[in-house]
This record gives structure tokens, C-alpha cells and sequence, in this order.
């Protein structure tokens, strides 16, 4: 089976608050890459003509944008951190550049919510590719992939519509 393969590269500040780490506990970035992975959703015999499921430029354009524009430079938070409500009163215009996650914004999580906003983007545009796997390399010695349904491991902390992972649109916040 064939896979179009699309690889992005972002620059994202984070934290994590939950876990034993106090070196993650404070803001910090990383220089990441995103690879995704896309095949037919009803695979076919290549038709003769076009010889494709969908040409390159329109399988990845909405998501290469959406990386760019949003992702891009963006800080990770949960949506439990307290650097929300600061930012939400002393620096609004820069509170839409955050990314809010729920829990904390592990590369696991931002994986799962990205093939999620990914699948919600081709679904949106005909649903002929959907993402089989999405990998995001934090460090060049720490890759994260993951394969299969992202709904089947995310955590539900709202009604399912609400969540900007769900929406084929350019948010990265439900706020």
C-alpha cells in the first residue's frame, strides 16, 4: 500500500507540571520535527491517468499552513497551568499563541492530538487519505510514534465537539 509521507519542522515551548522532572517543570523548548504518514482511505487500482489518490500540493497544504502558522513557535500548556490565567490577564494578545492541552503536553499527547487535528483536516477535505502514523522527533535521540486511532488513548476532560483537536479549522485552543 502506498503512504505519502510529509515531514515539518516546528520550534514549541513547553512545560510539565505532573511529572517528576523539575527540569520540565520550567518553560523550556525544543526544536522538533513532525512526520506524518497518509494512505488511501478506500484503496484502488491507480486509474491511468493521474496515477494518484490526491496530488501532493493539496494532501499536505492545509497541514503544512496549520504547522507554520500555528504550531510554530506556539507554548504548550495544560489546561490546568496556571501560566494560562496569567497570560489570559497581562498578555492576551499572546495567549493565542499557546496550544492547550489536556494534561500535561507531552510529546505522547501532541503526537495523538496532532493525527487528530491532521485526520480532522483530510476528512474535511473529501476524507480520501487518512494519517496511519505520526511521529514527532523532540531531540535526535527522542522520537515519539504512534499508529492507530488517537480518540482510543486521548483523555475526554470535555464534550467531545469543543475540542480544537476534533475541528477542521486553525485553532490550537478551546478558549
Amino acid at each position: 500500500m502506498f503512504e505519502l509521507v510529509f515531514t515539518r519542522r516546528f520550534s514549541m515551548a513547553h512545560r510539565l507540571l505532573a511529572g517528576e522532572s523539575e527540569r520540565c517543570a520550567l518553560p523550556h523548548g525544543h526544536n522538533e520535527y513532525v512526520r506524518v504518514s497518509l494512505r488511501a482511505t478506500n484503496p484502488g487500482v491507480l486509474d491511468g491517468h493521474t496515477n494518484m489518490v490526491l496530488p501532493f500540493q493539496r494532501a499536505k497544504e492545509t497541514w503544512h499552513r496549520f504547522i507554520d502558522e500555528q504550531v510554530d513557535h506556539a507554548l504548550q500548556l495544560s489546561e490546568h497551568d496556571p501560566l494560562l490565567d496569567w497570560f489570559g490577564r497581562n498578555e492576551p494578545q499572546r495567549a493565542r499563541r499557546i496550544l492547550v492541552t489536556p494534561g500535561d503536553p507531552t510529546t505522547e499527547l501532541l503526537a495523538c492530538l496532532l493525527m487528530a487535528k491532521l485526520n480532522a483536516f483530510l476528512a474535511d477535505d473529501g476524507g480520501l487519505l487518512t494519517c496511519a502514523s505520526i511521529e514527532i522527533e523532540e531531540t535526535p535521540t527522542n522520537t515519539v510514534r504512534y499508529t492507530g486511532n488517537p480518540f482510543a488513548v486521548l483523555p475526554q476532560p470535555r464534550p467531545a465537539p469543543k475540542c480544537w483537536w476534533r475541528r477542521a479549522d486553525m485553532t490550537i485552543a478551546d478558549t
